[in-house]
């Protein structure tokens, strides 16, 4: 039946789409050059990475307003460009843990800021196993952890004592664990985790530096915790994973009596980032909204090295300059949009989807009217699996909501730009999880179709070598030229495109 009904659709989707000139005229003033201009400024060493809160962001800012202004794109609310997000950094000064010794930090245990400075000392620690009703026996249920310093099992070791226990073990993380162990009071919670010792050699400096998030005080971790390796965890309390494991599944959650102390010192200062909206009004169905996104944040500056970000995401950033372009001069022609358009560059993605989160939560125009996001990070390269092949783009989410999206998406595609369309990544089980680490996300996750352009990673990825010298501009102007037929025909058909399809990505970005 499924199937069915997606021929319907894409018969109806094919019977309604047909080539128009007019829609190719102003695609075609999507070019290289313009391209070019807007890149080397943006991704250039004077915007020192575009880092969000900092000085190169509002740079960035300014000039994508500045830009929106001069080609007759008006401001969201007729005022500014700018809607603001709060933004909380936090640094982890020192921190130190003892239970029964003094245990090393970034040797025999990491932590993180993100719950902030902490001080409290603690005579006991209760094994609750894995904090999770569908694998063990007892745990909260029958154990009161109030007050309590808690011993939990990372996944990884679920895994080894069983896997059939429950479905889809790879979505229970320690987030979960630590919010269960919140709910039941507990006051701190040590993570028993095998793989601290490899995770230090590759990330040591993640636990130290910078965090930021979007300042809400209820998102805040509510629990101190540490991850401890299990080696460690063994000599301070005279017993092996292995047995504590073996007692778990024995549904049995032993207590241990500790001289213990745990303290962290963070560092937090308020900033505040900018996403930046352009807003092009429609005509008679001007109350829908199509939004386009990129995130023209990047990683600022580390060890005294720009990251100047030009495909991450200056690419995205710099086809929305020219989509918005092409879409004012249609209007100026008497050719404008019947559904109106929100260009969005957003801050804040490289921190974790931060500008566009917050845009979900605070809305200038109503969800229920959004008719889908066309979101775009990274095409201005190829990955290995296409060197030599510029003429393709990967397309994630663009059937997940909407059969008729996809339509519209394919038949743009086949009318005018003829691109290879790379589905790979839209395989919810790709580990890569490229679905849910882009601003898309956060339009999907409340039921409004989206695609997601993308070209894959690179040997420069998040690196100070991804450069403009290194950008292949005719790629961006082909995924534009696509983006552009693709949205033409969404803000102009008849009726808006129909939410038909249950996801098949789970909803839950961990």
């Amino acid at each position: 039946m499924k199937n069915i009904l997606f021929s319907f659709a894409a018969l109806l989707s094919f019977s309604a789409f047909a080539q128009d000139s007019t829609a190719i005229n102003f695609a075609n003033t999507i070019n290289v050059q313009d391209l070019k201009d807007h890149l080397y400024i943006l991704a250039s060493d004077s915007l020192e990475g575009r880092a969000t809160g900092q000085k190169g962001q509002k740079l960035a800012a300014d000039y994508i307003a500045r830009h929106f202004e001069s080609i007759g794109i008006p401001p969201y609310n007729g005022e500014t460009y700018y809607q603001e997000f709060p933004l909380l950094t936090q640094t982890l000064v020192n921190s130190s843990l003892t239970i029964n010794k003094e245990l090393t930090f970034l040797e025999s245990y990491y932590t993180s800021p993100l719950y902030g400075s902490t001080s409290l000392e603690f005579e006991s620690i209760q094994c609750i196993g894995f904090g999770i009703d569908e694998i063990d026996c007892s745990d909260y249920r029958t154990i009161d952890v109030k007050d309590k310093v808690v011993l939990l099992f990372t996944i990884d070791l679920l895994k080894e004592k069983e896997q059939s226990k429950i479905a889809s073990i790879e979505t229970i993380d320690w987030e979960y664990q630590l919010e269960k162990a919140y709910q039941h009071g507990a006051k701190a919670v040590f993570f028993v985790d095998k793989n601290v010792s490899s995770k230090l050699k590759r990330y040591s400096a993640y636990f130290t530096k910078e965090k930021r998030n979007v300042f809400i005080e209820s998102a805040k971790f509510k629990l101190p915790f540490a991850f401890i390796d299990a080696q460690y965890l063994e000599r301070t309390l005279g017993v092996s994973s292995k047995k504590l494991l073996k007692k778990v599944s024995r549904c049995k959650y032993p207590s241990f009596e500790v001289v213990g102390s745990f303290s962290t010192e963070v560092s937090e200062n308020l900033l505040q980032g900018e996403n930046v909206l352009g807003y092009l009004e429609g005509s008679d169905l001007k109350e829908e909204l199509l939004v386009i996104t990129a995130h023209y944040d990047h990683l600022g500056i580390h060890d005294g090295v720009v990251h100047n970000g030009a495909d991450d995401d200056g690419s995205g950033t710099v086809a929305i300059l020219e989509l918005a372009e092409a879409f004012a001069k249609a209007k100026a022609a008497g050719n404008g949009p019947r559904r109106s358009i929100l260009f969005m560059p957003v801050a804040g993605e490289e921190m974790g989807l931060l500008g566009s989160s917050y845009y979900a939560e605070n809305p200038v125009f109503p969800l229920e009217n959004t008719i889908a996001d066309l979101n775009i990070d990274m095409i201005g390269r190829m990955d290995e699996n296409h060197e030599g092949n510029p003429d393709y783009v990967y397309l994630i989410g663009a059937d997940k909501l909407s059969t008729e999206l996809h339509q519209v998406s394919e038949d743009a595609n086949t009318y005018y730009t003829q691109l290879e369309l790379d589905y790979t990544f839209n395989d919810p089980e790709d580990p890569n999880r490229f679905y849910y680490r882009s601003d898309h996300y956060n339009f999907a996750k409340n039921n409004i179709p989206v695609i997601f352009y993308f070209n894959g990673v690179h040997a420069d990825y998040h690196k100070a070598t991804d450069t403009v010298d290194k950008i292949h501009f005719g790629k961006i102007a082909s995924i534009s030229k696509l983006v552009f037929h693709t949205a033409w025909q969404l803000v102009n058909q008849d009726k808006r495109i129909e939410v038909d399809v249950q996801s098949d990505f789970k909803n839950d970005r961990r």
